[in-house]
């Protein structure tokens, strides 16, 4: 006989707390932004990035869900529905880069153009004009997959046996493709293009990748730390796609680095180089032990797998190594600066993060139990 599985949950204060953090670490930013404000936009870019990787991860791993099924998914379900209902908070957190977007890229400063020869030929998609219509776009289509899955999941709950009608299905293989596309031009646009005459093919495949990898040790992580006990196998099957996409992020991350650096041209060799100096080289060796290596070595272990504190552990360590890795790969885009100045990328990931949870703890609050699915029978 099936158990019901009760909705991950935290206590008001939590709420309380994440929105308190939250309006100090933007009080920071705009308040340093008066005389930075390159800074602070810089900053804020950096954070943006990396806490929008959570409802899009999430609204992929829904989808992906609903094509494959399975019992791994059923317990993550409350925690994928609440981020994705995150995502109008997002839309309206990305305005100030519009704003600041003559500080923060290089082919939206007409002077810079004028004098860059390569800028001038990139300049029919790289404008300003075109650049808010893509990002405006990239929204609607994530706002409209995130609205029919939230809508039809509310209508029409699964049931114990795992049965789902067959427009989630419909929905999800184009969503996919959908999410594929706007996710890549997104990395490119927002992120890749801050260096535009750097290029990478799996610069976006990376990218989507990151999202998953964050979206799920997010969701493990919440899952073991408040919610019910899950079963032994579910949490194993857990481990095994966290080391999974964790083998994925390594293998495109060394196949990227092998590329370039043995093709050595100059327009594609800088952007490793100021990756690998000053300092960065750490941060570097620092992702490839506490993202990769670690957490390898950790998740072959069966014992870690069904131990909910050990891979709650895991969890939480490569969820915070992809904050890492997204400063490590935005934040060096930008010219050295003092270690105070780069203080203001933690207040940025404070600000947005605390604004964020605080949304995401609501929408955990407000989910309809139906949401939450039945625990399937024990194999």
């Amino acid at each position: 006989m099936s158990t019901a599985l009760q909705p991950v949950d935290f206590p008001p204060a939590a709420r309380r707390s994440a929105f308190f953090a939250g309006a100090l670490g933007l009080t920071v930013i705009v308040a340093l932004g008066l005389w930075r404000p390159a800074h602070s936009f810089r900053s804020y870019l950096v954070a943006f990035l990396a806490w929008l990787a959570l409802p899009l991860g999430c609204l992929a791993l829904t989808m992906l869900h609903h094509l494959t099924g399975g019992r791994w998914g059923m317990a993550l379900r409350h925690i994928w529905h609440a981020s994705v209902n995150t995502l109008p908070l997002l839309a309206l957190l990305f305005v100030p880069l519009l704003v600041g977007m003559g500080y923060l890229y290089p082919w939206a400063q007409p002077e810079v153009v004028a004098d860059d020869e390569v800028l001038r030929t990139k300049q029919l998609y790289l404008n300003v004009p075109f650049f808010v219509v893509r990002a405006g776009f990239y929204f609607a289509c994530w706002l409209v997959l995130a609205y029919f899955l939230n809508r039809w999941a509310r209508r029409s709950p699964s049931t114990a046996d795992g049965e789902e009608p067959r427009c989630f299905r419909l929905l999800s293989g184009p969503g996919l493709a959908l999410m594929g596309l706007t996710v890549t031009f997104a990395a490119i646009d927002w992120a890749m293009s801050l260096e535009p005459h750097w290029f990478s093919s799996i610069y976006g495949v990376m990218f989507a990748n990151g999202q998953l990898l964050a979206a799920l040790a997010f969701a493990v992580l919440l899952t073991l730390m408040r919610g019910p006990r899950l079963d032994p196998d579910v949490q194993r099957d857990l481990g095994n796609l966290l080391m999974a996409f964790t083998m994925l992020w390594a293998y495109l991350a060394f196949a990227q680095l092998l590329l370039i650096w043995s093709g050595n041209l100059p327009e594609e060799i800088p952007w490793y180089l100021r990756r690998l100096d000053h300092g960065w080289q750490w941060v570097a060796l620092s992702l490839l032990l506490l993202q990769f290596v670690v957490p390898f070595m950790l998740l072959l272990s069966r014992a870690v797998k069904r131990d909910p504190r050990k891979l709650a552990t895991v969890a939480a360590l490569i969820l915070a190594m992809r904050f890492v890795d997204m400063w490590w790969t935005v934040a060096p885009a930008f010219p050295s600066e003092s270690p105070l100045w780069r203080c203001l990328d933690l207040a940025a990931v404070v600000g947005i993060g605390g604004i964020w949870l605080g949304v995401f703890l609501g929408a955990l609050r407000t989910t309809p139990p139906d949401l939450v699915v039945e625990e399937l029978p024990h194999a």
